[in-house]
């Protein structure tokens, strides 16, 4: 069985050109990926990491639940096997993330009876967090995403942020303080507000106002993360056109972050999605291809302002939205879809 799945893993190497994503992108803007522990360790899984792409996300290992689920106890195991994938293979890191309402441990803003902490006491306990992660990876790291999604996903609400009890406890200034301390502890890594929905027209408004706020006070934001949660019909072309130009005015560096296609209707990060999707076919595999066509047809027409695009997952076998929503450039055997061909040969598509 063992050599059976080997073979499967081993065959895009072979049909794969020689020239991967990240040397067909060369000058415009480097290409990532997101990994898990298993892509980094399964040799034919490297060996496509290391074709395609010269920028690696850890796709949890870097998550504060994940380096430290209780207070000074730090677990750097998985964190550590990707950043030394990284450093053995000259691969830079995006760090991700620092600053997030899910996969974090409740001591970070609460006490051991549950109550909300002091300010004080919460900024000492994030600061010391941060300082701990992104010292310990400067050498290999280059920009962090250092606030995720802290924007509401309610449309009406008065208030644009989410409620998060890190939120009611600090309420700006938290975003604000992680900034900071991000910067305090890396003085050269780029620092990111990173979000979802990015290119909908009241949260990219939101996003906007925020960093706009924020850069006014003097916070070190370098740039904004675009998630890119597609499907196959959203963004259109000049929805990501605009919100691209909207966030050029603000910052220097764009980077898309998380980027998949699911075959649904949904969208977005929201982690309560379906996946359903549907069947596999050569219908779906070149509406697949379009979209993507159609997303880098307009980052490359920004290229001046985008550093980086960073795929989620190496393949639809480690997706998050599950192989059924079809949603990466490689299928579940690791074989490069029709999407992959119209990325690397950089076709313009605009319908």
């Amino acid at each position: 069985m063992r050599k059976k799945v080997f073979f499967f893993l081993l065959l895009p190497a072979l049909q794969l050109s020689a020239q991967g994503l990240k040397d067909a992108y060369e000058g415009l803007f480097t290409v990532g990926v997101s990994v898990n522990l298993r892509n980094v360790t399964d040799s034919a899984q490297a060996a496509l990491i290391c074709r395609n792409y010269n920028s690696v996300t850890a796709e949890n290992a870097m998550k504060p639940a994940s380096t430290e689920r209780e207070e000074g106890r730090f677990d750097w195991r998985g964190a550590d096997r990707v950043a030394n994938f990284c450093r053995q293979h000259g691969i830079k890191m995006r760090g991700h993330c620092l600053m997030w309402h899910n996969q974090i441990g409740r001591w970070m803003y609460e006490d051991e009876e549950g109550n909300p902490l002091p300010k004080e006491e919460f900024f000492r306990r994030m600061r010391n967090h941060i300082h701990a992660v992104v010292s310990r990876y400067k050498d290999v790291v280059y920009c962090w995403d250092v606030v995720n999604e802290a924007i509401t996903d309610d449309r009406r609400a008065d208030n644009p942020y989410r409620q998060t009890p890190m939120y009611r406890i600090a309420g700006e200034e938290f975003i604000a303080n992680a900034f900071r301390f991000a910067h305090e502890a890396d003085s050269t890594a780029l620092l990111f507000y990173n979000d979802y929905n990015e290119c909908d027209p009241v949260r990219s408004r939101r996003i906007y106002e925020m960093v706009l706020r924020l850069k006014a006070d003097g916070v070190p934001i370098d740039g904004i993360g675009m998630q890119g949660h597609y499907n196959l019909r959203r963004p259109q072309p000049e929805e990501l056109d605009r919100a691209i130009r909207l966030y050029r005015q603000l910052v220097h560096h764009i980077h898309i972050t998380e980027l998949d296609v699911r075959a649904s209707s949904q969208q977005g990060g929201d982690l309560q999605f379906s996946k359903d999707g549907t069947t596999a076919s050569d219908s779906l595999d070149e509406r697949l291809a379009a979209q993507y066509g159609r997303i880098f047809t307009v980052l490359r027409r920004h290229s001046d302002v985008i550093d980086n695009v960073t795929f989620w997952n190496l393949s639809d076998r480690d997706s998050w939205l599950g192989a059924k929503n079809y949603p990466l450039p490689f299928d579940v055997n690791y074989q490069p879809k029709r999407a992959y061909d119209v990325i690397l040969q950089k076709k313009d598509v605009t319908q």
